[in-house]
Order: C-alpha cells, then sequence, then structure tokens
C-alpha cells in the first residue's frame, strides 16, 4: 500500500502550487487504480490546517473547499485512513531514538510509525526529513 504525505496533498489542492499538476495527477492515478491506498490521519489534520492558514495562503483556502477536497478524497473507494494503533508506542519509540527526534520532528516520526504499524509500502513525500527513518521507504512522485 502507498500512502500519501501532507505536502502531496497541499500540491493537490493549491493551483498555484508550482507542483500542483504532477501531485494532482498522482493523487488521481492512486484514487482510480483500485489498490488500497493510504492517508495518515495526522496528514489530514495537518493538510486543513496548512491550507485554510491565511499566513500561507492568500487567499487560503476556505472551510468549505478544504473540507470538499478532503471528502473527494476520501470517496475513493479504496482509501485506507491510517491512525495509531495498539503498538503505536513501540513503533514510535523505536524511530524517536534511531532517528534522533526531537521537538516538532516528532510529527514526521509519527506519520513514519503509523506507516510502519500498517505495513506501508511506500510514503509519497516531498519532505526529506523522511529519511531519517531508513525503515520507512519514501519515495516523491513528483521527480523523475
Amino acid at each position: 500500500m502507498i500512502a500519501v504525505d501532507t505536502n502531496l496533498l497541499v500540491y493537490a489542492h493549491r493551483r498555484e502550487s508550482t507542483f500542483h499538476a504532477p501531485a494532482r495527477q498522482a493523487l488521481a492515478a492512486l484514487a482510480t487504480a483500485g489498490a488500497a491506498w493510504a492517508i495518515p490521519w495526522p496528514c489530514v489534520h495537518e493538510f486543513y490546517s496548512v491550507v485554510t492558514n491565511p499566513r500561507a495562503f492568500k487567499p487560503a483556502s476556505t472551510v468549505a473547499q478544504a473540507c470538499a477536497q478532503l471528502s473527494a478524497w476520501m470517496a475513493s473507494p479504496s482509501l485506507v485512513l491510517l491512525h495509531e494503533g495498539a503498538d503505536h508506542w513501540p513503533a514510535l519509540q523505536a524511530l524517536l531514538g534511531a532517528g534522533r527526534v526531537v521537538g516538532g520532528q516528532v510529527h514526521d516520526a509519527r506519520i513514519a510509525a503509523i506507516c510502519l504499524e500498517h505495513q506501508v509500502r511506500e510514503l509519497w513525500s516531498a519532505d526529506r526529513d523522511f529519511n531519517r527513518f531508513p525503515s520507512l521507504t519514501v519515495r516523491n512522485p513528483l521527480v523523475a
């Protein structure tokens, strides 16, 4: 299963993004392929937080626009929404130590732990910070 990180969701939603078209195409391909694909719940929350933030975008996405976008992705019958499971703490604790995670880096570690718990084959992200977690395969689908 492929999981999608927040930055790809934001790029696919915000038309002014340099990566809008390829991110939108990548998500559309996942949503229509029929194979299971995933969005971790923390990425749903972060997507909403980013696109509705008037300091990040002028104009920011409205509540209705952000919710409509999330609802459209969630309408994909093959989408799996990932959450913390019973083994989350051991998985997260291992990543915190191995990745020497401090401060705000815990958010990426949380996403990585959720992906590992659910045996995600690959996390699609343009964020190189996930490289600190070698047990998780990360690929940027926006570059050749």
